[in-house]
């Protein structure tokens, strides 16, 4: 079976003096931390070829998005759920209407259906009272709520959160990696997560089945 995310000899920096290789396996949560200079953040973007590394490549599914054409690239990536740092919504959009972006403009479900799977995500990420809130107006724990809600849309099997848990208290961190998870199963999640950023809370530790540091470009297990 291909692991959902597989990194080959891939080089964050120019100047970086090691590569590293990992394989992502299938309903796992991975985690990888690092300084805020190491280039971390970049992976996710590598990964969907929003982006290009100054070596090696990244494989989602066995595909290298970034030999894609454009139309197939945007219609591959459909299948992951990608939360960059930050929570990169919409501030002239309610949440509801940020988290339903995708499903709006990325499928074809008539508006009835897309009203129904909205409900169930807003649900899920416990935003029903809040969803009316524009941005501005939502504190950063909202915010992220949403921006995950958002990027789970289309229920990806698949899902690369760049520091998820910044500012969040622990009870919502744990909540949050429960749902990118997706519930658990004989297997283990039922979504592959892979995490980066530059610390984790505690309390979640005994979710994450695995977890690495990145030192000047190379991986070292912490587990």
């Amino acid at each position: 079976m291909i692991a959902p995310l597989i990194f080959e000899d891939l080089q964050l920096a120019a100047a970086a003096p090691h590569r590293f290789s990992l394989e992502v396996p299938a309903h796992r949560t991975l985690a990888i931390v690092g300084e805020e200079d190491s280039g971390l953040e970049a992976l996710g973007a590598y990964a969907l070829a929003l982006s290009s590394p100054p070596h090696g490549r990244v494989l989602v599914y066995g595909e290298e998005i970034a030999t894609m054409a454009r139309r197939a690239a945007l219609a591959f990536r459909r299948r992951v759920g990608y939360l960059p740092a930050g929570d990169g919504l919409l501030q002239n959009l309610s949440l509801r209407d940020n988290v339903g972006l995708p499903l709006r403009f990325g499928s074809d479900l008539p508006d009835r259906d897309i009203d129904g799977r909205l409900q169930v995500m807003l649900a899920a990420a416990r935003l029903s009272r809040a969803a009316h809130l524009r941005p501005a107006r939502a504190n950063e724990e909202l915010r992220r709520r949403a921006a995950l809600a958002r990027a789970l849309a289309f229920d990806p099997q698949l899902v690369l959160l760049d520091r998820p848990f910044d500012g969040l208290t622990n009870r919502a961190a744990a909540e949050l990696l429960a749902l990118a998870r997706g519930g658990e199963s004989a297997e283990g999640s039922r979504r592959t997560v892979f995490i980066t950023g530059q610390d984790l809370p505690g309390i979640l530790l005994n979710r994450i089945e695995s977890r690495y540091r990145l030192v000047d470009g190379a991986l070292e297990r912490e587990d």
